[in-house]
């Protein structure tokens, strides 16, 4: 009997802690007892929810464990979807799971208060249950329809890229019983899930086995809410923090006294305590853990877990020990346990970006588990880009150099987007200060050995920064008791801000056409001119030492264009940096009272220097490829297609040589012409658009150095793009006036200047011709300039949408 009794009570423990597997089996079906009981039936494919907690609020989480595998569509492994607040309410016969409004609140103790703001913002009903069972208060809902439904908004998301329009099928779907668990504080449910539908796009078919049938996994997480013993940090626009919600102002607290703002935000931060707050350094309450993907191949593994223990240092600098650790995700772990900060090494049919997201409390900031997902094609990207470099294949050996630099790009990544998933947000102005940060988007750093060679040795940075360790100490640090805590970190952001460090947020760096000339992504170095004539220099000796030996034996040779691209465009990033000082304001996130420094123009003769170093760059000299190139590269063989990683070109099968040349002037017209830009300098005058557009006529169609350049097809190809671009300005009615007719008048010189035949070759006669005719059609028929054709240089950036869903938070 004693032995019985301790069997049972084993089990029963066993079944409460959830064990990571099913519970009882009963005659009623298998039990899962945790944070929210389960239970399964087999034989009817159903799964059962109790409730017991009516009416008490939890957080409600759904991902997609198992995604479609192509970037461009998005739906990538281990995506996390939106966060609720819920609560189940019964009515009736029905229990109904409603999500609560968290952007409208009002924070008071008055129930009236709080009433008004209920009745007046809507709430969300995400589904309703039937009642199939109840006993002793605790009502069982019948939950498999819920679980098998579109909860990720798959087929919202493939109709608006015009993939298809695709539904869930129950009668393929069922619920994953090996990742259907429960636990004391959260419960897991899994299920695979089929979409029926007609593709229409070019994506689905290159990704499943049929595209009229999209199998994926769906995942749904029940969580407790965190307990009231959290503090929130105020959101502050100059700490490098991300608020609750991205790029937006949090939440409108109703309750506040008129006079102070509506809006209300908190930074994003886990939870983080010392063992002893009153010690200068302390171990903590509860260490932050991160895993690392058992998926994930040596040695990327191993850099993955280095870059991602950078951070490490942060939190010993503000104090901790040992409280920040990353490890390999145990074996059997579901990565979409909340339970496990994890770090997934994601798979696609093409490059993408990475990007670090979060299961966030909402009413709090409070981070509740970091989901790091890193697309495996960049390590093969930046192992390319060495290849291009060194042209290292003379003989069968490969220099170390190449995989060296690759796994040091890894470990910035990794390191980067674990800072996203500790609630920082990018500091792109981080590469003017020698690296100060793993937020910033890393170009290589590329110089010159002592004997003229490449040296990739410093390419990326090892290490957190130091701007990443302020954030840390602002974010985390823990006051010893009787501290202002709200004062504390005002004044270690102050001594941040006395310090120097400066921070641009991605929201005013993205954009090519950006003012602030810190704010780059892909760039490096203090002085943007410089940096763009040293890669140019690197560019021009890697041009000139390529050959086939940047393809290894046995290699189709045709793949040489997919190594030329980023080499001949190496200095596409640098564009942007030079670009930003023209019509560029030097600016803070200024406070009332912050003493930081208030916005400056940058001097009109350094704007001056940058329209010079980007004019350069259309220089023939500057786009022409070297002597035999072009004729080296041979026709794509079978099994080896174009895709948009090579050059768009207008010969067929054949490498079109001056395709490169096209993607470079193109890029460089859309830094100098960009109509942000050209509005800032119309406004300042100093100097203005005018004198821009001015000098890159004198660059173009009025180039002065000579007969044999101006009858050069690299030449007349320049001048037809700048044409173009000039004239998309002046027929486009939603842009300042100004600017319109700066352009306007430069196309109707360029017109005039094309209507003289006498002593002109006949090349250079048909060019002219073609260009009036041009000009000619878009002043009778300004709509269509939409329908001429435009040049698109390959991808730079990790292909798919740039927007800061992809690499920030959701």
């Amino acid at each position: 009997m004693a032995r019985l009794i301790v069997a049972c009570l084993t089990f029963a423990l066993l079944s409460a802690c959830g064990g990571g597997s099913g519970g009882a089996t009963t005659a009623a079906g298998e039990r899962f007892e945790g944070f929210v009981d389960l239970e399964w039936h087999a034989q009817a494919g159903r799964l059962h929810m109790h409730i017991s907690d009516l009416d008490t609020p939890l957080l409600y989480q759904s991902s997609m464990p198992r995604g479609i595998g192509s970037n461009d569509i998005g739906l990538d492994r281990g995506q996390l979807g939106w966060t609720h607040v819920v609560r189940f309410e019964r009515h009736g016969p029905r229990v109904l799971l409603i999500a609560d409004n968290t952007g409208y609140r009002a924070n008071s103790d008055n129930a009236d208060e709080r009433q008004a703001i209920e009745e007046s913002f809507a709430k969300s009903v995400l589904w309703g249950f039937d009642i199939v069972a109840e006993s002793g208060g605790t009502v069982t809902i019948d939950a498999t329809d819920f679980f098998l439904r579109d909860s990720h908004e798959l087929g919202a998301t493939l109709s608006e890229m015009e993939e298809g329009e695709y539904s869930a099928d129950a009668s393929r779907s069922a619920i994953y019983l090996p990742r259907t668990k429960a636990f004391p504080d959260n419960t897991e449910v899994e299920a695979i899930v089929t979409f029926t539908g007609k593709p229409t796009g070019e994506f689905l078919p290159t990704v499943v086995p049929d595209p009229t049938l999209i199998t994926v996994h769906l995942h749904h997480s029940f969580i407790r809410l965190p307990d009231d013993d959290y503090e929130p940090i105020a959101y502050d626009p100059r700490a490098g923090v991300i608020g609750l919600g991205y790029n937006s102002p949090g939440y409108a607290d109703f309750a506040t006294p008129i006079g102070e703002p509506l809006a209300v935000n908190y930074g994003r931060r886990h939870r983080l305590k010392k063992k002893d707050p009153q010690a200068e350094v302390s171990e903590a309450v509860e260490p932050i853990v991160y895993y690392v993907d058992r998926g994930a191949p040596e040695p990327v593994r191993s850099a993955l877990l280095d870059g991602a223990r950078w951070w490490s240092e942060a939190f010993e600098a503000a104090g901790y020990k040992d409280a920040y650790r990353v490890e390999v995700l145990p074996e059997g772990a579901d990565p979409m346990d909340v339970r496990y900060n994890v770090i997934q090494w994601v798979h696609r049919s093409t490059r993408g970006w990475s990007y670090g997201s979060s299961v966030l409390d909402p009413r709090t900031g409070e981070i509740i588990k970091g989901h790091v997902t890193l697309g495996s094609l960049r390590v093969r990207q930046d192992y390319m880009i060495a290849e291009g470099l060194l042209a290292p294949y003379v003989d069968e050996s490969t220099p170390d150099a190449m995989l060296d630099m690759a796994l040091a790009r890894i470990r910035q990544l990794s390191a980067h987007e674990v800072g996203h998933t500790l609630g920082f947000e990018h500091n792109f102005a981080a590469s003017t200060q020698d690296r100060a940060s793993v937020m910033d988007y890393p170009h290589p750093l590329i110089r010159f050995d002592d004997a003229g060679g490449i040296d990739l040795s410093d390419a990326y940075d090892a290490g957190i920064g130091d701007w990443d360790k302020r954030t840390v100490i602002y974010a985390y640090q823990d006051f010893p008791d009787g501290v202002d805590a709200d004062a504390a970190r005002a004044d270690i952001l102050a001594q941040t801000i006395a310090d120097g460090y400066a921070y641009v947020a991605d929201g005013d760096a993205r954009s090519v056409g950006s003012a602030h000339p810190d704010g780059n992504l892909w760039d490096n170095g203090d002085d943007a001119i410089e940096e763009l004539q040293h890669l140019l220099e690197v560019r021009d000796y890697a041009l000139g030492r390529f050959s086939e030996q940047v393809v290894r034996n046995g290699r189709p040779l045709a793949t040489m264009e997919e190594v030329l691209v980023p080499i001949y465009l190496l200095h596409r990033y640098q564009l942007h940096a030079v670009g930003k000082l023209i019509g560029g304001v030097y600016y803070n996130y200024n406070l009332r009272g912050d003493a930081q420094a208030l916005p400056a123009a940058v001097s009109a003769a350094r704007q001056r220097q940058a329209i010079d170093a980007l004019l350069a760059t259309l220089e023939p000299a500057v786009l022409r490829l070297p002597d035999g190139l072009a004729g080296a590269i041979p026709p794509r063989p079978p099994g080896s297609p174009r895709t948009r990683e090579t050059f768009a070109g207008h010969t067929g099968v054949t490498f079109d040589s001056l395709s490169p040349a096209a993607a470079s002037v193109a890029l460089t017209l859309e830094v100098l012409l960009h109509p942000d830009r050209a509005t800032r300098m119309s406004r300042s005058g100093a100097p203005g658009f005018g004198d821009l557009v001015d000098a890159l006529l004198r660059a173009s169609w009025f180039r002065q150095t000579g007969p044999a350049a101006n009858y050069d097809a690299l030449q007349r190809q320049t001048n037809m793009l700048v044409l173009d671009r000039l004239i998309r300005l002046a027929v486009d009615n939603t842009l300042d006036d100004e600017v319109r007719s700066v352009a306007m008048a430069a196309v109707e010189r360029i017109h005039d200047a094309t209507g003289r035949s006498a002593g002109v070759a006949p090349d250079m006669l048909a060019h002219y011709r073609l260009a009036r005719s041009r000009i000619e059609q878009a002043w009778d028929d300004p709509a269509s300039i939409a329908e001429l054709p435009t040049v698109t240089p390959p991808p730079g950036s990790p292909i798919g949408a740039a927007g800061a869903l992809l690499d920030a938070v959701r």
